[in-house]
């Protein structure tokens, strides 16, 4: 029982100072993200029922990775993501795991002082198979995110989302 109880100690103290740390470096197009909490309307502007996103970027495993949470309209979607630098393949790889029932895995790659996106969808989304979107916090702080996706193998357009950062607001997920 002391060995278990010493063993848990060690893995909390180990997982509380591995979050933190210098980042790697090659995880450079994420890092404006990071420690920062984003809110932005998935909804047209006016609708009766808006539709809220709130993402969440850290910093963890001591700097080798960046995790983003994110929930629409309190946990009605959410999902979380795990990025991280692949030496064999040169370029920040990642998985998002979702409560929608499907999940992608995807590279990022920095693009005209933000990043581009490509996702593979691993399950039933709908009939999106692809996902593609370009990300670039623009000179007034704000994340603009536009994406598209390949759906019953035609590429269409997603969304346009502008993102400000917002101290108040939390990701949450539905029981």
């Amino acid at each position: 029982m002391k060995k278990t109880c010493s063993l848990l100690v060690v893995c909390a103290l180990a997982a509380a100072t591995g979050a933190a740390g210098e980042p790697d470096p090659r995880l450079a197009p994420l890092l404006p993200l990071v420690g920062k909490t984003w809110r932005g309307t998935l909804s047209a502007p006016g609708a009766a029922k808006p539709v809220v996103d709130v993402h969440r970027f850290d910093l963890v495993v001591g700097g080798r990775a960046v995790r983003s949470s994110h929930s629409v309209n309190d946990g009605e979607y959410g999902g979380e993501s795990l990025f991280t630098w692949d030496e064999e393949k040169k370029v920040i790889v990642y998985t998002y795991v979702t409560n929608g029932g499907f999940y992608t895995t995807g590279t990022l790659a920095a693009e005209g002082g933000g990043f581009k996106s490509l996702e593979i969808v691993h399950g039933s989304a709908g009939g999106v198979t692809e996902v593609e979107a370009t990300s670039h916090v623009l000179p007034d702080g704000r994340l603009h995110v536009k994406s598209r996706h390949l759906k019953d193998g035609q590429w269409v357009d997603g969304r346009e989302v502008y993102y400000a950062v917002d101290a108040s607001a939390v990701v949450r997920f539905k029981e």
